[in-house]
């Protein structure tokens, strides 16, 4: 052990048990060190390793009363890392590994472990997935750049100490055990407590055991078959013809379950296990407390306070005294220093000509070319001439000195990229140094692009070999790269560049503050800035390296970094020719091939020097075995670059530990710290400079979290041991805190500043950022600032240690501040590491991250997965790493994915580029094939849930609105009896349809009423009056005669739509039979639709089916017998060979009270109802829509709507008939085969007032949206359309009916003509636009007011708002009032309660509601609590608010707008407040381009969002960041289960809307065929 290492840090914890004097402990160190070495290189095999270190170690082993020693020692080898690779036989011999040991510190391994082993592990539901899904696009066979070539086979690896814990299920009768099996550790303790809790425990069939316990537990109760009503009004046109049979939409007759497999839950829904059984798991994981509760507050007015995370008051506070600046080294002053780094080259290039300068290495490792400074020098003058004079545009010189000059050189040309550098130099211009662009979307280049534009730069010089490789466009030019400006090419080779005339001479000048070269960097926000170095900073930063590193005339330098920026470059090309060394440059593809190259030139070179990054150590740690006889003795230094790195010094350690038996001395090992701002900032110094021991530091991980500094001393798990950085560079540095500049106290990490004039002087062209970074002015305590030098920030934060050594802890690039607590990325992706690396993750690439999502950053774990990892294997890796981090950071991850291996954005060198990762994972286009999100256990700052207020009375309600000055919500249509004072309305105004029907067949024949239009638009059938009647005659007597019917029977109506359907509607009401119209199965698709079909007639109790001929043979079918009982269907009727007969009489019902018709529909919450209409209120219903919409026989309406419920039945068998106007009838099944056919129907007919649905307006502006120019040349023409109506049960879509009137515009369509209606199950037209009247008004409310049942209005486009449009007008004979829903009281204008309605046509009753007759009985006939408590109201279960408008309606009063906000019934009572889900799929909808549609639903208490996936499947995953992302945002909810489905797999009525319970049966019984299941911990 090198001096200074404190032994605490050095020694793992295995040794620490042993009682051992220090002489011995080294001794046996070395020996279990050599035999660890020899097993993880496979000399040894694996049985020979462990029995010679159980021999070696017997000795020291207490022994464990009743174990076996050997046993023991398995358990407590497996943790060192040495040990952990086992070689098989085929591995023989191994190749190098990959980075992941890099992070790995023996004593952080162990940590982990232990961490592990402490958890009894929470089983977390494993995601499910599609089987295609799973195949992995195939690794490509290139090694990636960030990779040597390591073997594939490291999966096979197995830590032995884990056989005794690999009992996955334990029987065990009880469930909460099963779900907190204990970890498969692989660290001692969890093997000891899991074998000694379990003496007899066997290993068992672990899937099998945990499903039929669980079912076992579960299945406590069958299913009924009622439990739950089918869908009646079917499937979406969307979905017609699919081919996967629809999701359940009869809920009693769920697809393929028998009564065993299913199970109930608490709530009666029932559900199929492997669906549950994960949700059961993901609940029972959530059940436990995750922290101690925060303190949290929440006022319960509009603003939802999110809480503000109170600081701990026991976190660790600094305590010592404020620190001084400290003073580097003075420069020291040399006689024959030169005035310039030019001057050097001259002076070298003249006087020693044949001196080495530079020699480059082939592939295989052999010196290719060796430039001399005296080739240096005549070849960089050539190209300064060839630049300034020879390249022209336009007769004027394309270059003037101090223009920028872009250098695109790849790794393995240092030496044209040296002469372009000093040629540039020589020239006056300025070189901007970059990465050669490989492809037109290289990670990063766009900003590289920017970077060049910013710059003003026109020219990029390159190699022959190097252009002729670059993307080209058609021309055969290289190609114009993504945000790039236009660059010409110029290529630097000999035969382009021309010598300069004998009297040329380039201008050698002093070193001055211009500009001499622009160093690019990459923020973490992944923008990229130029850092611009002046001539003097480059000088004198040669200078201070010179005297920092000790470097004198003629040495050999090892450089393996990347010499176009950072240390590389400051080594390697302007301190090496300063000083006339020899640079021996090892490029990049080299070390990939063979990892010791570094080493072995070393060796042959004899160089002093050697400048390396710990990955570079690590890779040949790995490959050493291969090379007996080198040796390191001639290196008196080791500058290792990313020493700022606090995981590099396991690496130096490892290095160390390996390489001291081939001459490497501990001391020669120099760390160093630099940015790209303040160049290099501290470098250990080599050893004959007299200076203190290094220094380490073992600090506590929780202390640096809150910012300060504790040793730590008690061994705890979570430490980090840091080495020393060396000394500050001659110049000044001191420490500051984030935000303010105020110094540091000594025990407290800041970012460490620097003022010298060794470091860069501003970024190109931004100068506020330059300002802020390289202009900040630390102060002291009292604010004071300590010294008029402006100060350098170096984005490196540390603390200065013990002898005034240079400590650092992490990046400030790296940092991610969560709850106020600091946490570093590096330090994260260690900790990741340590779980069993080798097994998943791809060469140990993790990109760690934060993303701000909810007022927090919230961490993200990024890893490439192995190929041949499974899913169990990934998912089990996931949790543990879940569970370390947490333990080792006291911190949550927010998302940790992996993704396929290479698929990472890579940096230029092979690092993983990470802000571009963060961007893609921003932008969903990362494609993880594995995501687990655990926003439970992160997000600890939602708003406290809402309580309940204990409710006002209605009473007092109602004086608060007198003393407010406001009146009570309530609104009326206009009066019915005014409006009818013409003789004829009064003649006709008829009680009952049939007589309507009779006196129009006799006053007006041959008027048509219906023209019915197929899918080429022209007319089907038509029926005048006389024509309808004759033939509801003949339907009569079919019933009375063959049925035998009576009167009050009920008789279903199962046809397409059409004629036959208002037909057969008379013909039942003039044989005094009450109809039921019922939408037909499709042939398509009888699984799901003939059960709805059957349950309607059942629960109709209709006697008798009138049907076409086609529709009875399929209802008697061989595939319908397979979905329902084909022998119970009642008597079933055909109606398409009518007798010509006439009724002996047409039936006069005694009453108008008597019921007329039923009216079936399912509400979207699944449940069936069926209304009872009766005489009276249908011709008040038709009388309401005549006067709405003044409609008149001379009038034409077109309808495409689906005839058998609600306001649609309403219009196509009702109104015609009572108002005398014709109907153009468009089936909306037909705009399947031609979308166009319902436009092009309103055009030709020169329609004024139409009605469709919200799917129909869908399918119009996806169908039509590219294609209105086709229609106008078509001549489809809307200009004559006054009012276009969509019949709707819900809150209007306003986007959808504004992207329609925009699309259609062209075509003539008034903007004002679109508006919507509103019915619902007690009365099916409450409103409805109608002629006359003011236009809909919008109002914008506020969605978080809306959520506590509030109403707040708010200018358009402020946050959160949500765009309301009115429903249309109220139906003349309709009263409105808005009641709580519940004390049942009146409300004042603009506030939200439940619209209650009163009008001659209600419906009279429910016939039935399937299964919940108790519940509804208060529907139709309630009363209000106080006020008005004699009206008779209807409940609609619909919250909304009426609001008085500034307009006049016809009659000119104040115009009372109704708006409805959404269903009861539809709404989501979470964290106590109440969601309508419209809002959430809004939100979700949003986040991604490939999500086509989305349904949420809760279960038990669990948010489930379902998306449909328009898109490859590989962004299946994508969408469960962002899913979850926006719905935290936006409505401060954590879902719990994200589902992604194909397309149309969402159940949608007939009337467009979402059938969200239906698809949460499907979810529950497993019948979706997901993409993806994820299960958010």
């Amino acid at each position: 052990f090198g001096p200074g290492h404190r032994w605490s840090g050095a020694l793992s914890p295995i040794w620490k048990t042993f009682p051992l004097s220090r002489g011995n402990l080294r001794s046996l160190l070395t020996k279990d060190f050599t035999l660890s070495f020899c097993f993880s290189t496979g000399d040894i095999t694996q049985k020979g390793y462990e029995k010679k270190r159980g021999k070696l170690l017997s000795p020291y082993i207490p022994q464990i009363q009743g174990v076996d020693p050997s046993l023991q020692l398995e358990h407590r080898i497996q943790t060192s890392s040495q040990a952990a690779p086992v070689g098989s036989k085929q591995n023989k011999s191994r190749a190098p590994n990959a980075r992941d040991e890099r992070f790995r510190s023996d004593l952080h391994t162990e940590a982990v472990q232990a961490a592990l082993a402490k958890y009894k592990e929470r089983k977390m539901p494993m995601p499910s997935k599609r089987r295609s899904v799973l195949v992995q696009s195939s690794v490509e066979a290139c090694t990636p750049p960030d990779t040597s070539s390591a073997s594939e086979d490291e999966g096979s690896l197995r830590r032995q100490g884990r056989i005794a814990s690999s009992t996955p299920y334990q029987a065990h009768p009880n469930v909460e055990h099963w779900f907190n099996r204990v970890i498969q550790g692989s660290s001692t303790s969890s093997s000891a407590s899991s074998t000694s809790s379990h003496p007899g425990g066997r290993p068992h069939a672990a899937n099998s055991a945990a499903n039929t316990v669980l079912a076992d537990l579960m299945a406590h109760t069958h299913l009924d078959n009622h439990s739950a009503p089918p869908d009646v009004t079917g499937l979406s046109e969307r979905s017609m013809h699919a081919e996967r049979p629809q999701v359940a939409s009869v809920r009693g007759h769920p697809r393929g379950f028998n009564h065993a497999s299913v199970m109930e839950t608490g709530d009666g829904v029932p559900v199929n296990s492997r669906v549950s059984s994960k949700i059961q798991q993901l609940l029972n994981t959530l059940k436990r407390p995750k922290r101690p509760p925060l303190r949290e507050f929440f006022v319960d007015d509009f603003e939802e306070l999110l809480d503000v995370q109170q600081p701990d008051p026991n976190q660790p506070k600094p305590e010592g005294t404020q620190m001084s600046p400290l003073e580097g080294d003075p420069l020291g002053v040399v006689t024959n220093w030169p005035p310039a780094l030019l001057a050097s080259l001259q002076r070298w290039g003249t006087m020693y000509p044949k001196s080495p300068c530079l020699t480059a290495l082939d592939n295989a490792g052999k010196a290719v070319y060796t430039l001399t400074y005296g080739k240096l020098w005549t070849r960089s003058q050539k190209l300064a001439y060839t630049l300034l004079n020879k390249l022209s545009s336009r007769n004027e010189p394309l270059l003037r000195p101090g223009d920028r000059v872009a250098l695109v050189f790849p790794n393995n040309d240092p030496v044209m990229f040296m002469v372009a550098f000093y040629g540039c130099l020589l020239a006056e211009l300025v070189p901007v140094p970059i990465e050669v662009p490989l492809t037109r979307k290289d990670a990063g280049s766009q900003q590289i692009g920017f970077l060049l534009g910013s710059c003003g730069v026109t020219l990029a010089l390159t190699t022959d070999a190097c252009q002729k490789g670059l993307p080209k466009a058609q021309t055969g030019e290289v190609a114009t790269f993504k945000g790039w400006p236009r660059l010409l090419w110029f290529v630097t080779d000999g035969k382009h560049v021309v010598k300069p005339p004998k009297d040329w001479h380039p201008p050698i000048r002093d070193a001055s503050n211009e500009i001499a070269y622009i160093e690019y960097k990459t923020s973490k926000e992944g923008s990229t800035m130029g850092i611009t170095i002046s001539h003097a900073a480059m000088l004198s930063h040669c200078h201070a390296l010179t005297q920092a590193c000790g470097y004198t005339e003629g040495e050999t330098i090892t450089n393996v970094l990347d010499f176009k920026r950072d240390a590389g470059l400051w080594h390697a090309v302007l301190a090496s020719v300063m000083n006339r060394m020899h640079v021996i440059s090892i490029p990049y593809s080299l070390m990939k091939v063979n990892p010791l190259s570094w080493i072995q030139k070393v060796h042959t070179y004899k160089a002093r020097v050697a400048v390396v990054k710990s990955r570079d150590m690590h890779w040949s740690l790995l490959a050493q075995r291969d090379q007996r006889d080198i040796s390191l003795i001639s290196l008196r230094m080791l500058i290792v670059a990313d020493g700022a790195n606090p995981w590099s010094i396991s690496s130096c350690d490892a290095f160390l530990n390996v390489f001291q038996s081939r001459g490497l001395r501990p001391e020669v090992i120099c760390p160093c710290a630099s940015s790209p701002e303040s160049m290099t900032v501290a470098i250990r110094r080599p050893p004959e400079m007299g200076i203190p021991p290094p220094g380490k530091a073992v600090l506590s991980m929780s202390g640096l979290s809150h910012g300060v500094i504790r040793v730590d001393t008690e061994e705890k798990l979570s430490v980090l041991t840091v080495q020393d950085v060396g000394q500050a560079m001659p110049g000044g540095t001191s420490v500051r805190r984030p935000g303010t500049p105020y110094l540091c106290q000594t025990d407290e990490v800041g970012e460490i500043c620097v003022s010298s004039g060794t470091i860069g002087v501003a970024y190109y062209g931004l100068p506020g950022m330059t300002k802020n970074i390289f202009e900040t002015i630390p102060v002291t305590s009292s604010g004071s600032p300590i010294s008029d030098r402006p100060f350098t920030r170096t984005s490196l934060m540390g603390f200065i240690g013990p002898d005034n050594l240079v400590f650092v802890v992490g990046k400030m690039d790296g940092l991610m501040v969560v709850s106020g607590r600091r946490h570093n990325a590096d330090d994260v992706v260690a900790t990741a590491l340590a779980v069993e690396p080798m097994k998943f993750v791809y060469r140990g690439r993790i990109a760690v991250f934060s993303v701000s999502v909810l007022h927090d950053e919230r961490i993200v774990v990024v890893a490439e997965q192995r190929p041949d990892a499974s899913e169990e294997d990934s998912f089990q890796w996931m949790s543990r790493v879940l569970q370390a981090i947490d333990s080792i950071h006291q911190v949550g991850v927010y998302c940790l994915a992996l993704v396929p291996a290479n698929t990472l954005p890579k940096a230029p060198l092979g690092g993983i580029h990470i802000s571009e990762t963060k961007q893609r994972f921003l932008e969903g286009a990362l494609h993880p094939c594995n995501v687990l999100m655990c926003p439970h256990t992160c997000v600890t700052n939602l708003p406290k849930p809402r309580q309940k207020q204990p409710e006002v009375g209605p009473a007092s309600m109602i004086v608060g609105n007198l003393v407010a000055g406001k009146r009570i919500a309530q609104a009326c249509g206009r009066d019915v009896a005014q409006l009818e004072d013409n003789d004829q309305a009064r003649k006709v105004h008829f009680l009952y349809m049939q007589d309507v029907l009779q006196w129009r067949a006799q006053a007006t024949p041959d008027h048509p009423l219906f023209l019915l239009l197929n899918a080429k638009g022209t007319v089907a059938s038509a029926a005048s009056c006389l024509q309808l009647h004759k033939r509801a005659e003949r339907v009569a007597v079919v019933l009375m005669e063959k049925g035998r019917l009576n009167t009050g029977d009920h008789v279903a109506l199962v046809y397409p739509p059409g004629i036959d359907l208002i037909a057969s509607f008379y013909g039942c009401l003039y044989a005094g039979c009450v109809p039921v119209t019922v939408r037909p199965p499709h042939p398509q698709n009888l699984a799901t639709t003939l059960p709805t079909v059957k349950m309607i007639v059942e629960v109709s109790k209709s006697v008798c089916i009138l049907t076409t001929q086609a529709i009875m043979k399929l209802l008697k079918s061989k595939e319908a017998a397979a979905a329902v009982d084909v022998k119970t269907w009642p008597l079933v009727l055909d109606t398409d060979d009518l007798p010509r007969k006439r009724p002996l009489q047409i039936y006069k019902p005694p009453t108008p009270e008597m019921l007329a018709y039923l009216d079936f529909s399912v509400s979207t919450t699944g449940i069936l109802a069926g209304v009872k209409m009766s005489h009276a209120a249908t011709s008040a219903l038709c009388r309401s829509i005549k006067l709405q919409c003044e409609l008149y026989p001379s009038r034409q309406i077109a309808i495409c709507l689906d005839p058998y419920c609600g306001l649609g039945f309403a219009l196509w068998c009702l109104c015609s008939v009572y108002s005398g106007h014709q109907s153009i009838l468009v089936p909306p099944l037909e705009l399947e085969t031609n979308v166009s056919l319902w436009l092009s129907a309103v055009s030709q007919y020169k329609v004024r007032v139409t009605f469709c649905s919200y799917s129909i307006m869908e399918m119009c502006t996806k169908g039509l949206g590219a294609q209105t120019e086709a229609l106008r040349l078509r001549n489809v023409n809307l200009s004559c359309v006054r009012t276009c109506m969509v019949v709707a049960e819900e809150r209007p879509r306003i986007t959808l009916t504004q992207s329609f009137s925009k699309i259609f515009k062209d075509l003539g369509l008034s903007p004002r003509a679109v508006s919507t209606t509103f019915g619902c199950r007690v009365n099916v037209a409450i409103c409805l636009q109608g002629t006359a009247g003011p236009d809909p008004t919008t109002v914008y409310v506020d969605m978080r007011a809306l959520r506590h049942d509030r109403v707040r209005l708010v200018e358009r486009g402020s946050p959160h708002s949500l765009p309301l449009m009115e429903s249309g007008k109220i139906l003349p004979g309709v009263k409105v009032i808005i009641a709580n829903t519940e004390t049942k009281g009146p409300l004042g204008d603009s506030h939200l309660g439940e619209v209650w309605v009163s009008s001659p046509h209600n419906a009279t009753g429910y016939y039935t509601v399937y299964g919940e007759e108790a519940l509804h009985a208060d529907h139709f006939n309630t009363k209000l609590s106080f006020g008005d408590t004699q009206t008779v109201w209807a409940r609609t279960g619909y919250l909304g608010f009426l609001r008085r408008t500034e307009l006049t309606d016809a009659s000119g009063e104040r115009h009372d707008a109704l708006y409805v906000v959404g269903s009861l019934d539809e709404t989501l009572e979470l964290r106590g407040m109440r969601y309508h889900p419209i809002d959430i799929e809004t939100s979700v909808i949003r986040s991604h381009k490939s999500i086509a549609e989305c349904a949420v639903f809760t279960w038990t208490n669990l948010l489930v969002v379902v998306v449909e996936l328009e898109g490859p499947e590989q962004e299946a995953l994508d969408l469960v960041a962002l899913v979850t992302n926006v719905v935290l945002e936006e409505h401060y909810l954590i879902v719990g289960v994200v589902v992604v489905v194909d397309p149309g797999v969402i159940p949608i009525n007939s009337r467009g809307e979402k059938q969200r319970m239906h698809l949460r049966d499907g979810f529950l019984a497993d019948q979706l065929d997901p993409i993806y299941v994820a299960y958010n911990m």
